[in-house]
Parts: C-alpha cells; sequence; structure tokens
C-alpha cells in the first residue's frame, strides 16, 4: 500500500513537471510571437492631435509633476529625474526590439544635438526585459542595451527597468512612448506611438519654453 503511494505521488509529480514545463514554453513562444509582431508591425504615422486624443490613463499627467524616479543607466551609475530641474526633458520609453523606436532613434538623436546647448536632454528608458536574479544574463542583457544604444549614436544616457515605471506613467502600453518636461519639472506634452521628427521637435521647443 505505501509503496502504490510512492508510485501514485511520483506519477503526479510527473505530470505536475511536465504541465509547467509545457505553460512555460507556451509563454515564452508568446512573448516571442508578441515581440516578432512588434518589430515587423507597419510603423503608420500618428497624426499630431490634441491631448484628448491621448490615451486616458496618460492624459492627466499633462501640466502635472513628472513622476520622479532614480533608475541606473548601462554604465551603473544611478540617474534621477530631479537632477535635471532646470533643464527641459524629453523621457522616451521605448527597447531594443520595437520596430517603431528604430524608426524615430536618429530623429531624438538629431534633436538632442540641436538643443543640447539650449538647456535639453533625453532619458532613454529602456522597457527590455531583464533577469536581475541571474548575474551574467543579466550583464549579457546590459550589453546588449549598450551595444544597442552604441550602434545608434544614443549620446544620451540610456536607463534600465522601466518596468517599474509603467504605473505611474500610466501603463506604457505602446512603445515608443514620450513625455516632455519643461524646467519646472511639468509635464507639457506627451505622444503615444510613432508620430513625426517635426511633432517631436514642437514638442520639445514647447519643453523649451518656445525657444527655438
Amino acid at each position: 500500500m505505501k509503496r502504490n503511494t510512492v508510485v501514485l505521488f511520483v506519477v503526479l509529480f510527473l505530470l505536475a513537471a511536465f504541465g509547467w514545463a509545457g505553460w512555460a514554453n507556451w509563454e515564452s513562444r508568446k512573448q516571442a510571437a508578441a515581440r516578432a509582431a512588434a518589430m515587423n508591425a507597419p510603423a503608420d504615422l500618428v497624426m499630431p492631435g490634441s491631448e484628448g486624443d491621448l490615451p486616458p490613463t496618460i492624459a492627466p499627467l499633462i501640466n502635472k509633476p513628472a513622476p520622479n524616479f532614480t533608475l541606473e543607466d548601462v554604465h551603473g551609475k544611478k540617474v534621477s529625474l530631479d537632477a535635471y530641474k532646470g533643464k527641459a526633458v524629453l523621457i522616451n520609453f521605448w527597447a531594443t526590439w520595437c520596430g517603431p523606436c528604430k524608426i524615430e532613434t536618429p530623429w531624438l538623436v538629431d534633436l538632442r544635438n540641436q538643443y543640447a546647448a539650449k538647456g535639453f536632454e533625453i532619458l532613454a528608458v529602456s522597457e527590455d526585459d531583464l533577469d536581475p536574479g541571474d548575474k551574467q544574463k543579466l550583464k549579457e542583457e546590459t550589453q546588449q542595451i549598450s551595444s544597442f544604444a552604441q550602434q545608434m549614436h544614443m549620446d544620451y544616457p540610456v536607463l534600465l527597468g522601466g518596468d517599474a515605471l509603467s504605473q505611474p506613467y500610466g501603463g506604457l502600453d505602446s512603445l515608443p512612448t514620450s513625455f516632455f518636461v519643461d524646467r519646472s519639472g511639468k509635464v507639457v506634452a506627451a505622444q503615444v506611438g510613432l508620430t513625426s521628427k517635426d511633432e517631436i521637435e514642437g514638442n520639445i521647443r514647447k519643453a523649451l519654453g518656445g525657444q527655438s
């Protein structure tokens, strides 16, 4: 009787293990498919609109202080939004696997070079998945993000762990998503999805106080 109980326990354990492995494999395939779709999705432009066109989770942030945060950059240095008070800041949520982000990033690089001398900076917050529990894997993931940033000439802070900001910044259901913060630390504009270089520049000028 005792032996039958042990055999039954082993069988149930194996069934549970196989079930978990199947679920984990399915979840991994689902995430990979979502990323592939994002990479290959057509990068349609979102035409400029009013604040009322923003998602209801993001619209309330307009004309309010930008939620502060402190994140590490790809070099391990802690970067705080509060440290940029007195500057106009574009907080850009992006990911290496995001197709539209690859179109937008060269525009951001050009505009940052153009307006940096006027007191403008970009904080690029990566939404790439990280594995903080695995030091070796985390190191490799960080290096991949850093290498991507170098290839794209992103000479501004590239920050890790963007998932922590999803709730205070309205969910971040689409990438890229950008918030334009003026010199006082207030969100004066936001963009969701790929828009246009002209619209980004207009919002940068707005954050700078109308400077051109």
